[in-house]
């Protein structure tokens, strides 16, 4: 857990309970301009104060607080002397910890209902307290009593007890969800926690952030000096700006061309930071090394640890070069975002890890270089609004996502140089033909993922057995959640054509209409 610098005390700290809303409760508060952070609800008493919240969202949940094996938090987080606001399973906890009772409900509630504000109350400040609320249920608990000194402040059809209040222990608690769409006026209610009754100022912005973030970075480098792996990607390049504003010269990026690049990959990105940006960039041909490394490996998790760590021997072996000449390197700047950490960590206390992402759990444990990691409290729009702060072109800001493995995770097993030709260019193809039919900025993220299958079919007269690629676009706001792109049909059509016709060894072209969740953007 950080403790980011402020101007005034301003952070609010969610604890997670295993809800899939988790993520979103951060996001409304960031969008509040206030800073938060999301840690799993076992986090110790002393790490939570060392934090100095000044408001904790307790998330909702799956389990159920009547089972002696649920998650739990530390019993001295009500005694903090903070507003506390409970959601779903979070609102139950409060309950019984304070003294009520929760039953199980005979039947689930899930989904729309109609909400009636029973009092006035800070929480539903600028709220009609004579019109019904729309709100989003999830839950099969439910509130039998109130612990003594709670009250009801909102009802709905069913759920007697949909917002409470405890004025002596200043706890708030919803039966709904607030944070997601599906509720009118979430928003506003969060806002009236986050900002009227935890008193919160709104100073979370991302020029506040660079300047902090760039004063950080002085700290921990001093004089010593950095080098940033570079892939051209938002998250990368935001990072290489800002450590370069930071500190200069003593800071040099490094290129490594794992041969699982995009099509003119290396070009466009020696062009734009060596020439356009000014920053000091050495391109590193490794590809042959990372492609003998991959021989043979099929599994998602072998292949993203096996990148990671040569990535990391790449970075040591160039940084050792770098301080024969002019003094010894000692960190390494990556573009890690809080998404990557989510996903690799697992911010939910029992649950499984996702992904590894190859800048988080792919690093080697006895890498010589320290981490620096600017934009790790970040979402993915928050580090683009950075980007517009320290004056990065749109055409690097746009972008869509570019996993550090490359294709190489978009290829579903083994990574062979015959895979790779076709993948790369009907990737280039796809890109070419969203761009051209003006939808690219509209889409968060487009890719090809080449499938381990071949098919039958007929060109000209002949009968052909190739490879199947699958065609991704989704759209998104922190690819926390995704939808599949609902794309024209004659657009899709051109794609296939052209990707048959043009790329020798495809014969078929299919289009990925899963969401996230279930599915990851990415494949691998």
């Amino acid at each position: 857990m950080s403790s980011r610098p402020t101007g005034s005390k301003s952070r609010i700290l969610i604890l997670d309970f295993g809800a899939q809303y988790s993520q979103l409760i951060a996001r409304r508060v960031r969008e509040s301009h206030v800073y938060c952070e999301l840690h799993p609800a076992d986090i110790d008493l002393e790490a939570i104060e060392a934090f100095d919240p000044t408001g904790i969202i307790l998330s909702g949940g799956p389990s159920s607080v009547l089972d002696p094996d649920s998650p739990d938090m530390d019993s001295g987080v009500l005694e903090l002397g903070v507003p506390i606001l409970g959601i779903c399973y979070g609102l139950q906890l409060l309950v019984q910890r304070l003294g009520g009772e929760i039953e199980s409900a005979d039947d689930r509630e899930y989904g729309r209902a109609t909400l009636k504000i029973e009092r006035e109350d800070p929480l539903f400040e600028g709220l009609a307290g004579d019109a019904d609320q729309v709100v989003w249920m999830s839950h099969g608990d439910r509130v039998l009593s109130l612990p003594e000194g709670m009250h009801v402040i909102a009802s709905s059809g069913g759920s007697p007890f949909a917002a409470v209040r405890s004025e002596s222990h200043a706890v708030w608690g919803v039966q709904f969800h607030p944070e997601v769409v599906h509720t009118e006026n979430g928003t506003r209610i969060l806002d009236n926690f986050v900002l009227r009754i935890c008193g919160c100022r709104p100073n979370w912005t991302m020029a506040s952030f660079a300047e902090q973030a760039i004063e950080s970075i002085r700290a921990q480098v001093g004089s010593g000096r950095a080098v940033c792996g570079l892939s051209g990607g938002v998250d990368s390049s935001v990072a290489a700006a800002l450590v370069h504003r930071a500190i200069g010269d003593q800071l040099t990026c490094i290129f490594v061309d794992h041969g699982m690049m995009r099509k003119n990959e290396r070009q466009e990105v020696e062009a734009l930071f060596a020439e356009a940006l000014g920053v000091r960039l050495i391109s590193v041909d490794a590809s042959a090394r990372f492609l003998s490394a991959l021989e043979g490996v099929a599994e998602p998790e072998k292949k993203r640890k096996i990148i990671g760590n040569l990535f990391i021997e790449v970075f040591d072996e160039e940084a050792a070069r770098i301080g024969e000449t002019e003094g010894d390197v000692q960190f390494l700047v990556q573009g890690t975002l809080y998404p990557d950490v989510i996903e690799s960590v697992s911010v939910k206390g029992k649950s499984v890890t996702i992904k590894t992402h190859h800048n988080v759990g792919g690093l080697p444990e006895d890498m010589k270089l320290s981490l620096v990691e600017p934009l790790r409290e970040l979402f993915k729009d928050e580090v683009r609004a950075v980007g517009r702060e320290l004056g990065l072109p749109a055409r690097v800001l746009g972008r869509h996502p570019f996993p550090g493995p490359g294709l190489g995770i978009r290829i579903l097993g083994e990574v062979r140089p015959e895979r790779l030709a076709p993948l790369r260019e009907a990737d280039a193809i796809m890109v070419e033909e969203i761009r051209a039919a003006g939808l690219y900025d509209q889409i968060w993220q487009a890719l090809v993922v080449f499938l381990p299958v071949q098919s039958v079919g007929v060109m000209g007269d002949d009968r052909t057995y190739e490879n199947v690629v699958a065609i991704r676009c989704v759209s998104s706001t922190d690819a926390m959640t995704a939808d599949f792109s609902h794309l024209p049909y004659e657009l899709l059509g051109r794609i296939s054509n052209r990707i048959i016709n043009e790329v020798t060894g495809i014969n078929r072209v299919v289009y990925d209409i899963s969401s996230k969740p279930p599915a990851t953007i990415e494949w691998e």
